[in-house]
């Protein structure tokens, strides 16, 4: 394979052959499902999607497992604010999620594991790093990880022992015996709900966040696996937390590409939650299509930070709409596959085949639309669809899409082209020129060609 893939854990670009081959295994830390996906969110879900939309068409089997984590603080706390069951706020938001993310074209992974099918995995590996020394049990009944215990702990983060205990402000209160510890298995405390705890031999309790991806990795795709992803803020304390969990159980490498995608940014400032500046999937989708949204998501390289604005979103749109209108110019031949010897197809596989970069690929569909607005090539439109295709764009009906978001229909606007037609042909073009007007200001723009009039929805 020609693929190189940036290696977090090597901090370098390196060549990707899978362990297993022909078979890719990857996986991404996927929602906390407590709440509405983010535009933050999508677009970690759109990386992975493309990523193992490529590894596809590069000739690979693909298993691709992203969790859901359903048992959590907020989780908690969330269905008590709103009088459920937290089963009942999990499965709505996972059904929601779905919907949203469905609506932009994220295929849904191979394995969905959820955090709580997991648990008894989750304490066997628990188990097996107390029997190595690796894990404790505190006074207050948490289980923790020893981490000065666990050598080369700061390899992914690049952060060294010394210079995270540089950075403690407080002294230990909650049992551990270094503030470097992160808790395994906590205890369960007094008012949380039954359905918040499983019994085991530590104690009536829950896991931790940290191990339950360790478990859910480690049982879906084996000890060690291709590609871990997820966003670049995981990279610190989870991933690295990971690697100490689950290569201190199984004395293996984790995974052996650490890939992580960039923020989505408002104003310089990350989209989150939890300071407030963020817009779901849903919100967007009233006011844009999902093509236009996913569009603007995959343009930027994965591990760029991504600035959202209406602008940008209306840029998007209009991007878009200049290559649907090279599809609209002549029907696309169907292609039994695409030929990556060709040179479009061979310029684009060059630039995905550096690190997924969607920004070199996009500008290839560019030039061949361009290009087919030129020539007016079937078989370059069909290969311009073929390509959109390997990153979930351009399937749509070109007519369609060009044509979506005016407030007339097709029907009003065809008896108004045809007393266009009328008017020319009675020379009375003053007419014919306020009617053309007319559209514009309800947002359609008129193309005359040698096969008549077509209209789009303006830009």
């Amino acid at each position: 394979m020609s693929l190189r893939i940036y290696n977090t854990l090597s901090r370098a670009l390196e060549p990707f052959s899978p362990i297993e081959a022909g078979h890719a295994r990857m996986y991404v830390c996927g929602m906390t499902i407590y709440d509405l996906c983010h535009v933050g969110h999508a677009r970690m879900m759109m990386a992975f999607d493309v990523v193992q939309r490529w590894l596809r068409a590069s000739g690979l089997r693909v298993t691709y497992v992203r969790n859901i984590t359903d048992i959590d603080d907020k989780i908690i706390k969330r269905a008590f604010e709103r009088g459920i069951t937290i089963r009942a706020l999990t499965d709505e938001m996972t059904a929601a999620m779905h919907q949203d993310i469905g609506a932009l074209g994220i295929e849904p992974p191979t394995i969905e594991p959820r955090a709580t099918e997991y648990v008894p995995q989750m304490l066997k590996m628990i188990g097996t790093l107390e029997h190595k020394g690796l894990a404790y049990r505190s006074t207050n009944g948490d289980v923790n990880y020893a981490v000065r215990k666990f050598p080369g702990y700061g390899k992914l983060s690049g952060k060294s022992l010394d210079e995270l205990r540089a950075g403690e402000r407080v002294a230990v209160l909650d049992g551990k015996e270094d503030p470097l510890d992160f808790v395994l298995w906590k205890s369960a405390k007094p008012g949380e709900p039954p359905e918040a705890r499983w019994d085991s031999d530590f104690g009536a309790g829950r896991p931790g966040w940290h191990i339950e991806c360790s478990a859910m990795s480690c049982q879906t795709l084996g000890e060690s696996f291709d590609i871990h992803g997820g966003g670049v803020d995981l990279q610190f304390p989870h991933h690295e937390n990971e690697i100490a969990q689950s290569e201190g159980a199984s004395g293996r490498p984790l995974a052996r590409f650490w890939v992580h995608n960039g923020f989505v940014q408002i104003d310089n400032e990350k989209m989150s939650k939890s300071l407030g500046n963020f817009f779901t999937i849903r919100e967007v989708l009233k006011q844009y299509d999902a093509e236009t949204l996913r569009f603007f998501l995959v343009r930027t390289h994965y591990r760029s930070a991504l600035n959202y604005s209406d602008a940008h979103l209306d840029d998007a749109r209009g991007a878009l709409k200049r290559l649907y209108t090279a599809l609209d110019l002549v029907k696309p031949a169907a292609l039994a596959a695409i030929d990556w010897t060709e040179p479009f197809a061979a310029r684009f596989k060059a630039a995905m085949d550096e690190d997924f970069g969607t920004p070199g690929a996009i500008a290839v569909l560019f030039d061949l639309a361009s290009e087919i607005n030129r020539t007016r090539s079937a078989e370059l439109a069909g290969l311009l669809k073929a390509l959109g295709g390997t990153l979930g764009i351009l399937q749509g009906d070109a007519t369609l899409f060009l044509q979506a978001g005016v407030a007339l229909d097709d029907a009003a606007i065809q008896a108004l082209i045809l007393e266009r037609a009328a008017a020319k042909a009675a020379k009375n073009f003053a007419e014919a020129d306020r009617i053309r007007q007319d559209l514009l200001a309800s947002g359609i723009v008129l193309k005359d060609g040698p096969t008549g009039t077509s209209w789009e929805a303006a830009p």
